[in-house]
């Protein structure tokens, strides 16, 4: 296997761990730091628009434009872009309806002797929680893989982005199980394997791509991957950002963000 796929599947790989990170913060702490949470959902939401929208889009943009012409090039790269929500926006509305998964709890805000009834609705919430941050997390996964192989720094960039906003996914997860169960094990298990949906988007990527990467392909799967990464900014990581906001941390930490992903690409290029 070509070391840059191996390079990019590690990439993938650490994204989707975080998501452990997450239920080991829930389960290891008294209580979630909802101003540092505020300001690192801000700065991932800051990384993720500014380079999908300075750098991804423009990429895909230019390779589209060498195969097909400035005029269908740019047509092409404008259905890829929108395409991408469309797609994360259908994934987001064929799964269980659960509420906000980035509502953070502590275990201590919650009741110490859940009924039966009350296990029975919390085992649910978790383990469906689990399944839907999974499937969701899927073309995240591609997204990384795609963008750690066309350009790694690129791709150390969005996986650092990702993996800061799997980590209250991982909470989401942990904290249903561990209040239904006492089971500290099982809760960071289910956690962890949403995340590895991350892993196994990029090797299905890999294997199903892989031998289509032309400059057409490239192209389009680069302008979904940068409306993937604006609709999950704009849908979920600025509404639970501002959640936990404190002082207008939240927007301080998508100027942040920006403003290190702007440097970055500068002192990289």
């Amino acid at each position: 296997m070509d070391g840059n796929v191996v390079f990019a599947l590690l990439l993938t790989l650490f994204a989707g761990l975080a998501t452990g990170i997450g239920s080991l913060l829930s389960l290891l702490t008294s209580r979630t730091n909802t101003k540092f949470l505020s300001v690192a959902l801000g700065f991932s939401a800051g990384v993720m628009i500014y380079v999908s929208l300075v750098e991804i889009f423009v990429k895909a943009k230019v390779s589209l434009v060498a195969e097909l012409g400035e005029r269908n090039g740019y047509w092409m790269t404008i259905v890829g872009f929108f395409g991408g929500m469309i797609f994360i926006a259908l994934v987001d509305r064929l799964l269980p309806s659960l509420g906000n998964p980035h509502e953070v709890k502590s275990v201590e805000d919650m009741d110490n002797s859940p009924s039966n009834e009350e296990y029975t609705k919390l085992m649910k919430m978790g383990v469906f929680t689990a399944l839907a941050i999974g499937i969701h997390n899927f073309p995240e996964g591609i997204a990384t893989f795609a963008s750690a192989l066309q350009d790694p720094n690129l791709g150390i960039a969005i996986a650092i982005a990702v993996a800061i906003h799997n980590i209250p996914e991982g909470i989401a997860v942990a904290v249903p199980i561990y209040y239904a169960t006492g089971n500290r094990k099982k809760a960071f298990k289910l956690s962890f394997l949403s995340g590895l949906a991350e892993p196994v988007g990029a090797f299905v990527a890999y294997l199903i791509l892989m031998p289509f990467l032309n400059g057409v392909v490239f192209g389009v799967v680069f302008a979904a991957v940068a409306g993937i990464m604006v609709f999950i900014s704009l849908d979920e990581l600025l509404p639970a950002a501002k959640k936990y906001d404190e002082t207008h941390s939240s927007i301080y930490g998508v100027v942040a963000g920006m403003l290190v992903m702007a440097l970055s690409l500068v002192l990289l290029s």
